[in-house]
């Protein structure tokens, strides 16, 4: 045989399969309808552990991992299935369905919003970008921000969460799993470092540079210039820069903005220090309560999920299998749980599409624990 006759082969086993498939859906759709006539639930573990088993234990030896993929895959396309046709929907969809209906069709242009540093952080700038008009409390922490929001000082609190250069704020990502929270909007900002010192102060004369461990990291070929300057991480870049102004020492220099030298009456020693030119920052502004605004595409959710093979896998099929786009997955280990993790997605998808609803109504069955973060949309 040639390879044409090859393909011809291919392409009638193809209409089998398609044919077949089709015909499997047909009788999916008749489950759906018996199950919701008789208050039966979609997913059936067991039932799908001894199918799965029976179709593994019947291939060839040669095709079983590959004939566990395929029917992993249709169970995961099959329930999806029933549960758009049975409609059901959770408490957390009536949520969201409720919040979208409800929500101001305007994000406001003045609120009480909760920053962790002093005047003159970056999380600042990304308030003021954010908001026309914020009132903006400045907290010691990230987490007396997500506190703030807890607690109800504050309606809103803007947190970064991720830079282009130095990756994802670890930090936040756990207070992430000890909060409750609403993601309402996101924005990413231009972050410029600069070399501050007092006036007068010359590059060797330098012995400490202070900033977050976040502007560090960006500026490390920068920093290789002063080997012999002690490197001192300090909570924000801001403060750092308050740091500085207030020491009688002329021989400390910070990491800043340039607001920062005009607040602190700092000199800028050098400009524009990070190691990449295209150096952003990605900022959350989270709330207490569910807040969907007109335009929301992309939604954030963490999940624990069961420790066994598949896992992951099952949630990604079914991001797939509706269509879904996934733009970020991170993970970040539970610490009273060994090598176990908390996943964070982020998902680019209309809060406006049916598949969105129904996904959301999914999700929970697949996991430990479930946190719905959001919908909203970004600032560029």
């Amino acid at each position: 045989m040639d390879l044409n006759a090859y393909r011809k082969e291919i392409d009638q086993l193809d209409q089998t399969i398609t044919e077949s498939f089709s015909r499997r859906m047909a009788v999916a759709a008749e489950i759906a309808a018996y199950k919701k006539e008789n208050g039966i639930a979609v997913y059936d573990g067991k039932r799908e552990r001894e199918k799965l088993l029976a179709i593994y234990n019947a291939a060839p030896d040669t095709d079983k991992p590959y004939i566990t993929q395929l029917y992993s895959l249709i169970f995961e396309l099959s329930r999806s299935y029933q549960t758009r046709l049975i409609g059901d929907q959770t408490e957390l969809t009536k949520q969201i369905a409720d919040a979208i209906e409800h929500t101001e069709k305007l994000f406001p242009e003045s609120a009480m919003v909760a920053c962790q540093g002093v005047e003159g952080a970056y999380s600042q700038l990304a308030c003021e970008k954010l908001f026309k008009l914020p009132s903006v409390f400045y907290f010691s922490s990230f987490e007396a921000v997500f506190s703030a929001i807890d607690n109800g000082l504050c309606k809103y609190g803007v947190i970064p969460v991720e830079n282009s250069t130095a990756g994802s704020v670890n930090a936040v990502y756990d207070l992430m799993m000890k909060h409750r929270f609403r993601i309402v909007r996101s924005i990413r900002l231009k972050v410029d470092h600069n070399l501050l010192v007092k006036p007068g102060t010359r590059k060797e004369d330098i012995r400490e540079i202070y900033s977050h461990e976040q502007a560090i990291s960006q500026c490390s070929e920068y920093l290789k210039q002063f080997p012999n300057a002690k490197i001192i991480p300090c909570e924000n870049t801001a403060i750092a820069a308050k740091r500085v102004s207030e020491s009688e020492n002329a021989n400390k220099a910070a990491i800043a903005s340039s607001l920062c030298a005009k607040l602190y009456h700092l000199s800028m020693l050098s400009e524009s220090i990070q190691n990449e030119g295209n150096n952003t920052t990605r900022f959350i502004c989270i709330s207490k309560q569910i807040e969907i605004y007109p335009g929301a595409d992309r939604t954030s959710l963490m999940m624990v999920l069961p420790h066994e093979p598949g896992a992951l896998y099952k949630v990604l099929s079914r991001f797939y299998a509706l269509g879904i786009n996934l733009i970020k997955l991170e993970s970040r280990p539970i610490p009273e749980r060994n090598f176990e993790f908390m996943f964070y997605f982020d998902l680019e998808t209309s809060v406006y599409s049916p598949q969105f609803l129904q996904l959301m109504g999914e999700l929970e069955s697949l996991c430990e624990r479930f946190s719905y973060l959001g919908s909203y949309g970004e600032v560029v």
